[in-house]
């Protein structure tokens, strides 16, 4: 287990509501595209962060996040395990709050480095899961 229950509600009710969404692009059959979805339901707003940088669920992307000329609060990672870690490294020195690697993302290493900048980090989890859990026991 890489996250406690507090650290997963703390990041999704009290870490702030601007989520980077890493590999979310227009393909709808993708997890990160539903997943962004259920994000922009229950009050987030998300930043898609895709090379090609389109528009996603109505939200302007950008190809990176060093090029959101904005703060972000949450990086939540949609790319494999063995581009997780440079993806966490990127969302330190942007100043975001927390880090999130989906469910199958794993980088034990990476998860560490996390942490020890001062970040909440979760990794191998699904948000569109725990955020119906998290309002199920309100």
């Amino acid at each position: 287990m890489y996250a406690d229950d507090e650290t997963v509600r703390r990041i999704l009710l009290d870490t702030g509501d601007t989520w980077a969404v890493v590999g979310l692009s227009d393909n709808r059959s993708r997890a990160a595209y539903g997943v962004a979805g259920v994000l922009q339901r229950f009050g987030k707003k998300i930043v898609p962060v895709h090379p090609k940088a389109g528009t996603v669920h109505g939200e302007r992307g950008y190809a990176s996040l060093a090029d959101i000329p904005f703060p972000v609060d949450v990086v939540d990672v949609f790319v494999n395990s063995d581009l997780a870690g440079d993806v966490a490294d990127e969302a330190v020195a942007a100043g975001a709050k927390a880090v999130w690697f989906q469910l199958g993302v794993i980088d034990e290493a990476a998860y560490e480095r996390t942490r020890a900048a001062g970040l909440a980090m979760v990794m191998d989890r699904c948000p569109a899961i725990e955020i119906p859990r998290l309002a199920d026991r309100a």
